[in-house]
C-alpha cells in the first residue's frame, strides 16, 4: 500500500551494506545529521545484502537513533545490484539519492548534487581526487573509456556510488548485476537529463573492498556487451 501524501518524504537515500560493520553505524550516524542539516523530509533504506558479520547489528543499532531510517534485510547475499534495486523500488520519495556502505562516499555531498535536479533528471557524482589502488583507478580508467565509447552515456565516472536522480528515472533501469554503473546509460536511453558533479572521496576505513579483478573488469565487460546491444534495440522510456 502506498504511503499517505503526508508521510511521503521529500528524499529517499538507499545505501546498500554488504559486511560492512565496522564502519555502517558510523555512516549511518553521519547520514543522520547530514540529512536533517539539510531541511526537508527524509528517509533512510539501509539494505543488508545478507552480510555475514555483525553489520545488521550495527545497522539495528544505529537506526534506533534515527528514526528515519529502514532497514531491508536480504536472507543471502544477492549482489550490490540487486540491493540497490530491492531497496529503490521500496523507496517512497519523489526523489532518491543513494551511496556505498563503505563509507567512501561523503553523506554530506548529496546537498551539493540536490539543486542540480532543477536541469538533470540524474546526476552522477564524479569522485576528486579518488583515494582508491592504483590498479584500481587504471582499471576504473579503462573500464570508463570503452562503456562510455560503448553506450555514449557521455559520463566520466559512472562508477561513482554516489548518484541523486528523480523517481520517473527508475523506470529506465534493468535488472542487471552490476546496476550502478550502467545507470547514466539507461537513464540517456529513455530520454532522460544526465549531469556530473565533483564529490569527495574518502579512502577506506575499514573492511574490505568486494571488487577484484573479475568483477571490477571482466564482469562489467561482459555485461557492457548485453546492455549496448539491448540499448540499440530498446524504445525509449515515456517520462511522466
Amino acid at each position: 500500500m502506498a504511503p499517505a501524501p503526508s508521510t511521503i518524504p521529500a528524499l529517499s537515500v538507499v545505501i546498500p551494506f554488504y559486511n560492512e560493520e565496522e564502519v555502517a553505524g558510523v555512516l549511518v550516524d553521519e547520514l543522520g545529521r547530514d540529512l536533517s542539516q539539510l531541511g526537508l523530509t527524509w528517509e533512510a533504506l539501509l539494505v543488508d545484502d545478507g552480510s555475514t558479520d555483525g553489520t545488521f547489528e550495527e545497522l539495528t543499532r544505529a537506526a534506533a537513533r534515527w528514526p528515519g531510517c529502514r532497514i531491508l534485510r536480504l536472507p543471502k547475499n544477492a549482489g550490490q545490484g540487486a540491493a540497490l534495486l530491492h531497496g529503490i523500488e521500496r523507496a517512497s520519495g519523489p526523489v532518491i539519492a543513494m551511496l556505498d556502505g563503505d563509507g567512501q562516499n561523503v553523506p554530506s555531498d548529496i546537498g551539493r548534487l540536490l539543486p542540480l535536479l532543477e536541469r538533470a533528471d540524474l546526476v552522477v557524482g564524479v569522485r576528486t581526487p579518488r583515494h582508491d589502488s592504483w590498479l584500481r583507478r587504471r582499471m576504473s580508467r579503462l573500464a570508463n573509456g570503452v562503456r562510455r565509447r560503448l553506450l555514449r552515456d557521455g559520463v566520466n565516472d559512472a562508477g561513482c556510488a554516489l548518484k541523486v536522480f528523480r523517481r520517473e528515472v527508475v523506470a529506465s533501469f534493468l535488472p542487471v548485476p552490476m546496476l550502478n554503473p550502467f545507470m547514466p546509460a539507461f537513464a540517456v536511453s529513455g530520454g532522460f537529463r544526465v549531469a556530473e558533479f565533483p564529490v569527495q572521496h574518502r579512502p577506506r576505513r575499514g573492511g574490505q573492498s568486494k571488487y577484484g579483478l573479475r568483477r571490477l573488469l571482466w564482469r562489467p565487460a561482459r555485461d557492457l556487451l548485453v546492455i549496448a546491444w539491448t540499448l540499440r534495440r530498446r524504445p525509449g522510456v515515456k517520462r511522466a
